[in-house]
């Protein structure tokens, strides 16, 4: 019958050293708001940069640039519309792509977009 008793008071000790459910509450909010923030701050407003940049590159795509889809099909832009892009590529080809596969976009340089528009 000891053994009993000692038992009770030994779970009567270990819940005096719990902390209060408040304070459990409290530390479990302001984890979830750290791991919010970290979530923010490391992965959402990164990709937004990248994705206003890469919006802004798309946006300003014009006749002669340089360009790279998604799937690695490189390219000169021949013609610009709302939503797609004709691209040409080294043998001639035509082939037209949406705005949104565009992966990367290099700039030419003023005179070389000259030059484009009276070659064709």
């Amino acid at each position: 019958m000891p053994t009993s008793f000692s038992f009770f008071f030994a779970a009567a000790e270990a819940s005096d050293a719990m902390p209060p459910a408040e304070q459990g509450f409290t530390q479990t909010l302001l984890m979830i708001g750290v791991a919010l923030l970290f979530f923010y701050f490391i992965l959402w407003r990164p990709e937004q940069k990248r994705r206003k940049v890469q919006e802004a590159q798309r946006s300003s795509i014009k006749k002669g640039d340089r360009v790279t889809t998604v799937s690695g099909i490189l390219g000169s832009v021949s013609k610009v519309n709302a939503d797609t892009v004709v691209l040409r590529m080294i043998d001639g080809a035509k082939i037209e792509f949406l705005k949104a596969s565009i992966a990367d976009v290099q700039s030419v340089s003023e005179e070389e977009a000259k030059k484009l528009a009276h070659d064709d």
